[in-house]
């Protein structure tokens, strides 16, 4: 008999908690599925089951057994589909989990792109604001900003460093006047986005000094496009992470508010579960990405590259 086919087997009753099950699940006969556990049994020359007429578990050198040859069996799917995935176009469903600001803005821009050079890989995005366990809701990708927490156990890569900066539309400029100090904030209408340390104030950070400045919220939400397009509307200075917001500095929407200070910065991460072999799909994703930022140190959204807005 194959050692191979008895040790896939071998993980099915043990998965299946049956003879019958397994038998069921490889469309075999139970009188196979149980030679093939003997013929492991004999080639290993252990005892991998407790087995009677009313019930079946493993024991002690069973259960090492099958926690070893678990892997293999997972490293060997992942080695077959990746040498098929090797000699053709790469297909499947890619699974992303994604920031929403960065998702609706960066992300959004990007998967044409990629769509366009892997045109038989589907995509499914979903957009949220909180890190899930990829692993147990069935992601291939995560990406996530640094407030976003994400198990040890990932892979990760950053992608690049976003500052959260002020701006304002050139019609609310006119309006208004240019602050030329962080302490003429407090006399201009902010809008704020719904965290209770942003509040009543807002601490600007510069290349010397950092302080904490009293402002004025003329709106709150924790919506960060619904803020954006009342910046755009002249409604008042907009603090928000680059990442939102270099296209329409790019075009002259927006201008930059107090351009030496900033709200402090965080990274944006790309993460993927840890595999010995990573699917063709995850690697096509991740190659592309890295191609997109080179440079994980840097502020990519507020880099003068027009090609990053177009």
């Amino acid at each position: 008999m194959d050692r191979l086919t008895s040790i896939r087997v071998f993980s099915e009753v043990v998965s299946r908690g049956s003879f019958i099950g397994a038998a069921q699940a490889l469309e075999m006969s139970t009188a196979v599925i149980t030679r093939h556990v003997a013929h492991l049994e004999e080639t290993v020359g252990i005892r991998l089951l407790n087995r009677t007429t009313r019930s079946m578990s493993l024991t002690d050198a069973g259960q090492t057994y099958y926690d070893c040859i678990r892997q293999i069996l997972v490293d060997l799917e992942e080695a077959d589909a990746l040498a098929a995935s090797a000699s053709s176009k790469l297909t499947g469903t890619l699974r992303i989990n994604c920031h929403i600001g960065f998702g609706q803005l960066q992300l959004a821009r990007l998967l044409p792109l990629f769509s366009r050079e892997y045109e038989n890989i589907a995509i499914d995005v979903k957009l949220t604001s909180k890190a899930l366990d990829l692993v147990g809701e069935a992601y291939d990708i995560g990406i996530f900003i640094g407030l976003q927490n994400f198990s040890s156990n990932m892979i990760s890569r950053q992608l690049g460093i976003s500052e959260v900066i002020l701006c304002a539309s050139p019609g609310y400029i006119k309006e208004k006047g240019m602050p030329q100090k962080p302490e003429e904030l407090s006399s201009h209408a902010c809008l704020n986005f719904d965290y209770e340390q942003l509040k009543h104030s807002w601490h600007l950070v510069g290349e010397n000094e950092s302080k904490d400045i009293a402002i004025t919220s003329k709106i709150t939400s924790n919506n960060g496009e619904l803020l954006r397009y009342c910046g755009l509307a002249g409604m008042g200075i907009l603090m928000r992470p680059s990442f939102n917001l270099g296209k329409d500095l790019a075009s002259g929407k927006l201008v930059r508010v107090l351009p030496d200070y900033n709200l402090g910065s965080f990274s944006v991460t790309l993460v993927y579960p840890t595999k010995r072999l990573m699917p063709a799909k995850v690697r096509g994703f991740v190659d592309f990405m890295v191609r997109h930022f080179p440079d994980p140190e840097r502020d990519h959204w507020l880099s003068s590259d027009q090609n990053l807005y177009e």
